[in-house]
């Protein structure tokens, strides 16, 4: 029968694949984003500069600080990639979301799971604009130079989506993906990314489980989500394959406003395993890049049973202006 032997949590951010010296381009960013999302609110820029001007993050910033920051990142993130490489699992149930990269206002599903034979990443077509500064660079991080297809457990995938009806999720599912924003039938990056820098291209046999994190109005809350990972969680369990699983979510933490106090929240909540500490977090908190949070929330439902703790391998909130924008990068293993 199928067992869990790892799981693990890992940010995503263009700051991991960007330079420190390219980190001003996301500024750039935030400096445009008309809905900078902080405490169920949205604000522009200068509006969250006045909000936060206590906090003083201008001590936060200048190119020391984010190379410090950068390395660390950098540091958590070999140690995963050994960690996945140690453990060597068979088969990996990667939860991820997708940002109109797969899916758009067409059809939005609030979960859905891929069970195609193989699943592509693609880097964007030739000549494609930069669709915000420095994301163009930050590609690199989770496509190659060409299109390339990874295994999927495609058994495994029909078992959970099987499973997860008779569980009452209803659940979407897709055999090939749609042509997305960028028309090129692809995975969006919270998978690309685990396949490059967790697995550095080697990509294992997997099911990916797409959560819409991102737009309203059919988020999933944090009780469903960590619902569906106890769902997930039940499927493996039932899965006649003789392999070891790894669970691995993909994104997050709070961006792109970054909240530490929310951040240390829900990692306290995912480390003692506490589902009612998790889904009593104020639901309207998670919009926007901090949305991904929903991520390993159902990655730790699917790691609750079983005797796996979890073991923060380092947070990193990588500050990028004086209004506190960036991610809070987090970096974590089940063993």
């Amino acid at each position: 029968m199928a067992k869990v032997v790892l799981g693990l949590g890992t940010s995503h951010s263009p700051q991991l694949t960007l330079t420190p010296e390219q980190w001003q381009l996301r500024r750039k960013a935030d400096q445009n984003n008309p809905e900078l999302w902080f405490k169920g609110k949205p604000y522009r820029f200068p509006e969250l500069v006045d909000v936060r001007a206590d906090k003083h993050f201008e001590r936060e910033l200048g190119i020391e600080k984010f190379q410090k920051r950068h390395a660390e990142c950098q540091t958590a993130l070999d140690e995963l990639g050994e960690t996945f490489a140690r453990s060597s699992p068979d088969v990996a149930i990667i939860f991820g979301d997708d940002q109109h990269e797969a899916f758009l206002e067409d059809n939005m599903p609030a979960l859905s799971v891929y069970w195609g034979d193989t699943v592509d990443t693609a880097p964007p077509a030739e000549g494609a604009e930069d669709p915000e500064p420095g994301i163009n660079d930050a590609i690199r991080g989770h496509t190659q130079d060409h299109r390339v297809s990874h295994p999927v457990q495609s058994d495994l995938g029909e078992h959970i989506i099987k499973s997860l009806m008779r569980d009452e999720f209803d659940v979407a599912h897709s055999r090939s993906l749609p042509a997305g924003a960028h028309k090129n039938h692809a995975i969006g990056h919270a998978f690309g990314y685990v396949y490059r820098r967790i697995m550095h291209d080697e990509v294992i046999p997997h099911v990916p489980v797409l959560l819409n994190t991102y737009y309203p109005p059919n988020q999933p809350t944090l009780k469903r989500c960590y619902e569906l990972g106890k769902a997930v969680r039940r499927a493996i369990d039932s899965w006649d394959g003789d392999k070891t699983v790894a669970v691995i979510a993909s994104g997050g933490l709070t961006h792109f406003v970054i909240d530490e106090d929310l951040d240390q929240k829900v990692i306290a909540g995912l480390k003692s395993k506490d589902a009612k500490a998790l889904a009593g977090l104020p639901i309207e908190y998670f919009e926007s890049g901090t949305s991904e949070i929903r991520n390993w929330v159902a990655a730790a439902g699917a790691l609750e049973s079983g005797d796996l703790g979890m073991e923060l391998v380092d947070y990193v909130p990588c500050y990028r202006s004086e209004a506190g924008t960036g991610c809070a990068m987090a970096f974590a293993r089940w063993t």
